[in-house]
């Protein structure tokens, strides 16, 4: 059973909290993403944390290891739950990173992004040819020995993370689209069942929820799919 987590990918705090506002108690869990952050800073993160909301703050995190560890005590000072470091940034990063998170934060490895396919992997690696389940099994080992809690990787990746990481490692696809619904800018992307069916604790949605005609539908679709049953925001926290 996986849990969804909805994705505020918006340009500004008003249509994020009205969204929220729209799904009152069906979505308890939410990601905010980039653009939201650089354009709100942490007064989003308190809006949702006064909702009693849950929080995945992606903001993939790659600088040297004290620079990261200090960016993970604010987050955990902040209230979040989830947070996003890139793996990339090496086992030291990564490991400074999983030490400056308190109990009720967890520390989540970026693998390769959705938005790459086997081909532009390779012009980034210099390697034609380069496979992205390959990279992020490799990136998953690296991650687990440096301590991080989980990983962030394609449903297409998930069963293989999986069966290397074990059952205790938290697992968080991005690239969920309901059959028939556009791959956007995603290159790796799967139905919400393909996704729970290879191990994923948490489905990330966006557009499939906030550009549908009715979210609050959309939402119970994608749920029901993943076989996650309906949360609050008292059974998220």
């Amino acid at each position: 059973m996986a849990e969804v987590i909805v994705a505020l990918d918006f340009d500004s705090r008003e249509p994020a909290l009205e969204l929220v506002d729209v799904l009152t108690d069906e979505a308890g869990f939410y990601k905010v993403g980039l653009e939201l952050f650089t354009r709100t800073g942490p007064d989003v993160l308190e809006e949702l944390v006064a909702r009693d909301k849950s929080v995945f703050l992606d903001l993939k995190l790659h600088d040297i290891p004290n620079t990261v560890a200090g960016a993970v005590r604010a987050a955990s000072s902040a209230g979040v739950r989830l947070l996003t470091v890139h793996a990339w940034g090496g086992v030291e990063m990564l490991a400074a990173a999983a030490g400056a998170a308190d109990a009720d934060l967890e520390i989540l490895a970026v693998t390769v992004l959705t938005s790459l396919s086997g081909y532009t992997l390779g012009q980034v690696l210099g390697r034609p040819g380069a496979e992205p389940l390959d990279e992020v099994e490799r990136l998953v080992g690296m991650a687990q020995a440096a301590g991080v809690d989980g990983a962030v990787c394609s449903p297409h990746e998930a069963a293989v993370v999986r069966a290397v990481a074990g059952p205790g490692f938290t697992i968080v696809t991005p690239g969920i689209r309901l059959a028939g619904g556009s791959a956007h800018d995603q290159a790796r992307v799967a139905t919400p069942a393909t996704a729970a069916e290879a191990g994923a604790d948490y489905l990330v949605v966006g557009r499939a929820v906030t550009q549908a005609p009715d979210p609050v539908a959309a939402l119970r679709r994608i749920r029901a799919e993943a076989g996650a049953d309906r949360r609050t925001a008292e059974t998220t926290r």
